[in-house]
């Protein structure tokens, strides 16, 4: 397989698609490249690229395959290469290459790369680094100080003022972990973006995609389990805080809080027991957290469209609210991106979507279900879920 270089200001260019004119027959703004090394590789024809709210690490594995006989496809990325991943001139992840795997048969050799965004360090890594204890800190100022060992920069979306009376890491747990249990403390989401920092975020705070999900239109294919086995009519927080002055005696020793959900009909209740220093505050945010996020998950779907772009020309991201019209399922209502995929293979290029209600994501701890009104779906399709959550959703000011 002929390779077509051609240099560069920045290095050295290499399709490996096997085309002797160096063109690809994809769109422009959809042809993916590679850049590590001063090398920029395009080409591929096997993408698979993901990116959600609910991870803080993004991942990209990249293919071409070539035929016997012939020249064979060069790939020069080596294991903890640093490199970014572009989609026409968006860049949509930065990190490391983790593996190059080669397979071949007495036809074809595949070559290939794979990896995770800088923020994959923080998932997979130890936070064995000093100080492992923070006291009367805010949220985001304890997550810079448990990331910086590996380099990661912090962006704060959300503004939030919450100050922790205590923090320890656990031992051997992860980074993640240990900001994973801030964040759901404190009902926050973090992510990375396409530079490869850990982005706190608010549901919906990439703003509204300009297409809509309908069915019909522009969906190839569409699917849930509708699975409601981890849902509860009521959940309860127990945890216990360090005592002072002022909080002492059972007060800290018996912190606990409970919230019903008046839309599930039969007796289930779920008990969570918070490790760390819990306040009632936040075990009455852990436990409306906890209510609204089964939920969400329940109604978790995902949606298949053909193309990465919207007709506005920009990429299909995560936190976007979007529009779902699904007569099949019953959907006509305002949901979130929680998590994209970009794909390439033998079905073309498919951007698969996975969306859920973003009651479950909502960061503020007041009880917003009870104060938010349903709204009748438009005539000519309606939502079956109307008694769960309402039609359209609203970000409370």
């Amino acid at each position: 397989m002929a390779d077509v270089a051609a240099d560069m200001s920045t290095g050295t260019s290499a399709s490996l698609s096997g085309r002797s004119d160096g063109h690809d027959s994809e769109r422009d703004d959809e042809h993916v490249t590679l850049a590590v090394n001063s090398t920029r590789y395009g080409g591929w024809k096997h993408v698979s690229i993901g990116a959600g709210i609910e991870r803080c690490a993004r991942d990209f594995t990249l293919s071409v395959t070539a035929r016997w006989p012939g020249q064979d496809t060069a790939v020069s990325v080596r294991q903890g290469d640093r490199c970014e991943v572009r989609i026409g001139e968006d860049l949509v992840l930065t990190g490391w290459a983790y593996a190059s795997p080669v397979r071949h048969d007495p036809h074809r050799v595949e070559r290939g790369v794979s990896g995770r965004s800088l923020t994959s360090d923080i998932v997979d890594c130890s936070a064995a680094g000093e100080p492992s204890q923070w006291r009367n800190l805010g949220v985001v100022q304890i997550i810079r100080a448990l990331v910086s060992a590996y380099g990661i920069e912090v962006v704060d979306q959300t503004g939030t003022a919450d100050t922790l009376s205590d923090h320890t890491v656990q031992p051997g747990e992860t980074v993640f972990e240990s900001v994973d249990r801030l964040l759901t403390m404190s009902r926050l989401l973090a992510t990375d973006d396409g530079r490869g920092r850990l982005i706190i975020v608010q549901p919906g705070s990439a703003g509204a995609a300009s297409d809509a999900i309908v069915v019909g239109e522009n969906v190839l294919w569409g699917g849930g389990e509708f699975d409601f086995s981890g849902v509860y009519s009521e959940y309860q927080c127990k945890g216990q805080q360090a005592g002072n002055d002022e909080t002492f005696g059972a007060a800290a020793s018996e912190v606990s809080a409970s919230i019903t959900d008046t839309r599930i009909a039969r007796h289930r209740v779920k008990l969570i027991h918070e490790s760390g220093n819990l306040t009632n505050d936040l075990a009455r945010r852990r436990v409306a957290w906890e209510r609204d996020y089964r939920i969400t998950k329940a109604l978790e779907t995902t949606y298949a469209v053909r193309g990465w772009r919207q007709s506005n020309g920009r990429l299909w991201i995560a936190n976007q609210m979007v529009h779902v019209v699904d007569p099949l399922i019953g959907f006509e209502r305002d949901m979130l991106i929680a998590e994209v995929r970009y794909t390439k293979g033998d079905r073309g290029t498919i951007a698969e979507l996975t969306i859920a209600p973003p009651d479950g994501f909502f960061p503020e701890p007041n009880d917003e279900h009870k104060a938010r009104k349903v709204k009748k779906g438009k005539k000519g399709g309606g939502d079956n879920f109307e008694y769960l959550l309402p039609a359209d959703w609203e970000k409370n000011a």
